[in-house]
């Protein structure tokens, strides 16, 4: 499995924001947004066994894995090593851009430890085009989704997809990183959407160009 970077940290999104977590982050992406932040996992890095990732995640000690990219899911092996770490009974996140199917994965977790963040992209990342929105249908509530949003039109373009794609997952407006934040916040409490606005805590702690962090 082709691996970019694999590294304790905080998790810097999403519910488990400020938690110790091991993040395993494959190289590769079938998407191109125009405000990715991981540019450099898009291509190159290097070929792990799922042994020796095995054996990597245990030498930090944590329960809590995160695995991303790039993105997890275009990788064969992702699914033999998602079951490899449910089965030792780590806490599992995959992050996914949501323009690949989900069930599959969801259909893996038998022991309630595996959790989606899936991403619906917006107009300014130029990818919304390349979601399945059927997959907002599929997620559970210990899965999330977020939209990460740029300014009001992106803003404007998420309230139109929750309403007419329900879900039970969580839902997370992330203003990208150095946009105007508190009018998306603003706009969020004038709608009384039903959603946690979150920032990018470890570009707070460690600043935006950070690697392994």
């Amino acid at each position: 499995m082709r691996i970019s970077e694999l590294f304790l940290s905080i998790q810097g999104e999403g519910l488990d924001i400020g938690l110790p977590t091991v993040f395993v982050r494959t190289a590769g992406c079938n998407l191109r947004c125009s405000w990715c932040d991981t540019t450099y996992a898009l291509r190159g890095g290097r070929e792990l066994a799922i042994e020796k990732i095995l054996d990597r995640i245990k030498k930090f000690k944590c329960w809590r894995v995160c695995l991303t990219g790039g993105e997890p899911l275009m990788h064969d092996e992702v699914t033999l090593l998602i079951k490899r770490l449910l089965a030792r009974g780590y806490e599992l996140s995959v992050l996914t851009n949501g323009s690949l199917p989900l069930g599959p994965i969801i259909a893996l977790d038998r022991s309630r430890n595996l959790h989606i963040s899936m991403d619906v992209k917006c107009p300014s990342s130029k990818m919304h085009r390349e979601m399945k929105f059927q997959n907002l249908a599929r997620l559970r509530e210990n899965d999330q989704v977020k939209f990460v949003v740029n300014d009001l039109r992106d803003y404007a373009h998420a309230r139109r997809i929750l309403k007419r794609y329900r879900t039970r997952a969580t839902v997370i407006i992330q203003p990208v990183w150095g946009a105007r934040g508190a009018r998306i916040a603003e706009a969020v409490l004038r709608d009384k959407l039903d959603a946690r606005v979150l920032v990018q805590m470890h570009k707070l702690l460690w600043g935006p160009g950070a690697r392994g962090r």
